[in-house]
């Protein structure tokens, strides 16, 4: 039976299949979790935690996505794919697309409007992610 991964590999798919590279999976969780560290730090502004958190969340998803064999084509899919990776569902990855929206609103049009209910609703899921990257087995 094809896995719903599968399915999305492929010319012209979302996905690319890529042998695990244990360096860049390592260097991936490490750089989302410190990330995710500061980005819970109060004293950062708005916007740096908004940064920090939202990064952080997508190296911790890409790195779920690696340690399955694949490589996305674009920054989205890795939340998209989150049931099929971590086993997380739409409480989680809404929240996160929800900061990719708006993380791209602020790159590509200067429109960055941030709450504190926002960053606050990313950290609990991109704390949620780690817990669940920290479960996945690395060798």
């Amino acid at each position: 039976m094809t896995s719903p991964l599968e399915n999305l590999a492929g010319p012209g798919k979302g996905l690319t299949k890529e042998a695990l590279d244990i360096r860049e999976l390592q260097g991936l969780i490490r750089s989302g979790l410190a990330r995710l560290k500061d980005a819970a730090n109060p004293a950062n502004s708005i916007e740096g935690r908004f940064d920090l958190v939202y990064n952080a969340a997508h190296a911790l998803c890409l790195a779920a996505l690696r340690w399955h064999g694949y490589r996305p084509s674009n920054r989205y899919i890795v939340f998209q794919v989150l049931p099929h990776t971590l086993g997380l569902g739409p409480e989680v990855w809404r929240v996160l697309a929800k900061g990719h929206e708006i993380r791209n609103l602020g790159e590509y049009e200067g429109e960055l409007n941030l709450e504190e209910r926002l960053v606050k609703d990313l950290l609990t899921a991109g704390q949620q992610v780690a817990d669940a990257v920290n479960r996945l087995t690395i060798t």
